[in-house]
């Protein structure tokens, strides 16, 4: 199969870390963003003005991961010659997959819609990420209002504390995998005579796919507040909690009594070692004093200590790491991609989910996010418009 082209509308997070995701397999992707508002200083995608700057005006620090390795475009769609040149590029690239985490209620004065689309290409797959899908055309899509929504915040953080929301936005990121996965499933089978296809993924919907420790729970006679936030600890296996070291903290993982035995056997916590521990059920119904008990422990060794201890007995565990260290871990440094930014520094980005044959091919290096409208000219040139004819568009807002 030819390398597939990607056209897309994206903005934000949850399509441009689907179509990342594309990137790393070496798929042309092509970012689609509006022309500038004449009301609006900033132009095109919010989040290339998010954080700090790294390169010119329109690529600040939030923007540039999701982003390496595309192209970019700036189109008119609000006019009818902007969704002509629209057309033009689906029919002559030919694009083979159209995204877009623009609302629904958009889409069809936009002409970006998938019967206006598939109209111009009907072998052409169309995927969209929203709220709460194509059902729902009005609501917008934010990722910590669709935790709040979906249960995520009362799930998260201390038990005696307020509704939290976890840190990287997840269902963000569980939205743009899950459209990164249909469109595979799509192109496979548009292989086997399958034509195109509208992929409509509801962000809402992919969330609560993700509840399964949760929500049968409660049909089987689990009371909400046996499921609801409990700060580090698990809400079943008991002990799994973070435990405070002489230098920082540890991540403890006990799974199953025969853990609890060999953790227990250990010198370091033979202490531990009471027949009320015996059994999960046991450590559930004396769990306060056991994290305390265990808390002592940990808190007179280093971590390093305590890790020593705990791998000697076959333990699940690991140091909290700050942040800043995450990508000096082995692991991470061996499997990180970049990206070198206009000004020569190199960009150190999070590894692919998974290595792939483009990736090696190309050394692990990106290139660096596009520029606002940095393609427009060559790609324009590429469907066959004359120069003198890309700049009376230009000229008339129709691209940028």
């Amino acid at each position: 199969m030819a390398t597939p082209v990607v056209l897309s509308l994206e903005q934000a997070l949850s399509m441009s870390y689907a179509t990342l995701r594309m990137v790393h397999l070496g798929w042309r992707v092509i970012r689609l963003e509006p022309t500038p508002v004449p009301s609006r200083v900033s132009k095109g995608d919010p989040n290339r003005y998010i954080g700090r700057p790294v390169a010119g005006e329109d690529r600040h620090s939030y923007y540039v991961a999701p982003n390496a390795g595309k192209e970019a475009i700036a189109v008119n769609l609000k006019t009818e010659e902007g969704r002509a040149v629209l057309h033009r590029l689906i029919r002559e690239l030919p694009v083979d997959v159209f995204c877009t985490n623009t609302m629904p209620s958009r889409h069809k004065a936009l002409g970006i819609d998938a019967a206006t689309l598939q109209a111009c290409n009907p072998d052409l797959i169309w995927c969209g990420i929203s709220a709460m899908g194509l059902d729902r055309p009005n609501v917008p899509g934010y990722d910590p209002v669709l935790q709040a929504v979906c249960g995520y915040m009362d799930l998260t953080g201390p038990a005696d504390g307020p509704p939290t929301q976890c840190g990287p936005p997840i269902i963000d990121l569980k939205a743009g995998d899950e459209a990164f996965t249909q469109v595979i499933h799509a192109l496979w089978q548009r292989s086997e005579g399958g034509g195109g296809r509208c992929i409509d993924v509801s962000m809402a919907r992919a969330a609560t796919s993700w509840l399964h420790t949760f929500l049968p729970m409660l049909d089987m006679g689990s009371p909400p507040d046996e499921l609801r936030r409990s700060g580090n600890e698990h809400r079943q296996f008991i002990p799994v909690n973070a435990y405070p070291t002489a230098d920082g903290w540890i991540y403890v993982a006990i799974g199953s009594d025969a853990q609890w035995g060999r953790f227990a056997a250990h010198p370091r916590f033979a202490a531990l070692d009471e027949p009320r521990f015996a059994t999960n059920e046991g450590r559930r119904t004396h769990k306060d004093d056991l994290h305390g008990l265990i808390g002592g422990v940990t808190s007179g060794m280093t971590s390093q200590e305590a890790g020593e201890a705990l791998a000697a007995a076959a333990i699940p565990h690991g140091p909290i790491t700050p942040i800043e260290g995450v990508m000096e871990l082995p692991f991470v440094q061996e499997t990180a991609l970049r990206t070198v930014a206009p000004d020569g520094r190199v960009v150190r980005l999070p590894p692919a989910a998974v290595d792939t044959d483009h990736l090696a091919a190309i050394d692990s290096t990106l290139p660096f996010a596009p520029a606002y409208g940095e393609h427009t000219g060559s790609l324009l040139a590429e469907v066959g418009l004359a120069p003198d004819e890309t700049e009376r568009l230009r000229a008339a807002g129709v691209v940028a």
